[in-house]
C-alpha cells in the first residue's frame, strides 16, 4: 500500500480571495468555509486545496503548483490565468514553462505539456 496527497495546505492572509482565484483557475468548487479558512476540491481523485487564514505568509508563499493546460494551448491557457488575476514574474519565461503569481504572491509555472482533462483520458 502507498500513500497519496489527500490536501495541499497553503498560507493565505485572504483565504476567500485566493479560493476564488484557484477555483477558477483549476475548475475546483469551494467545498468548506470556516474561519479558519476555505477548501476546494476538484475530481475525486485530485487532492483538496485547504487555504489556511495566516497573517505570517512567506514572501514566495508556501507551495509551488505546476499547471498543466487540458483543453487549449499554453498561450490561450496564459491569458486566461493572467485575467484572472495572476501576474507575470520578474523570472523569465523559458522555452517550455511561464512563472507567474497568484493575487498573494505565491507562484506557479504554467507548463507547455498539455495533460488529459480526466483521468479516464489517460491511456498507455
Amino acid at each position: 500500500m502507498t500513500s497519496r496527497i489527500g490536501d495541499l495546505v497553503v498560507k493565505a492572509q485572504d483565504p476567500d480571495r485566493l479560493s476564488r482565484f484557484w477555483c477558477e483557475a483549476l475548475g475546483y468548487e469551494i467545498s468548506a468555509k470556516d474561519e479558519t479558512g476555505v477548501a476546494i476540491s476538484g475530481a475525486s481523485n485530485a487532492p483538496t486545496i485547504l487555504f489556511d487564514r495566516s497573517d505570517d505568509t512567506p514572501v514566495n508563499g508556501t507551495l509551488h503548483l505546476d499547471l498543466c493546460p487540458t483543453d487549449r494551448s499554453q498561450a490561450d491557457e496564459l491569458e486566461r490565468l493572467l485575467s484572472l488575476g495572476a501576474k507575470r514574474t520578474d523570472v523569465a519565461p523559458s522555452g517550455s514553462w511561464h512563472v507567474l503569481a497568484d493575487p498573494e504572491g505565491n507562484r506557479f509555472c504554467l507548463m507547455d505539456k498539455r495533460i488529459p482533462k480526466e483521468p479516464e483520458d489517460f491511456h498507455d
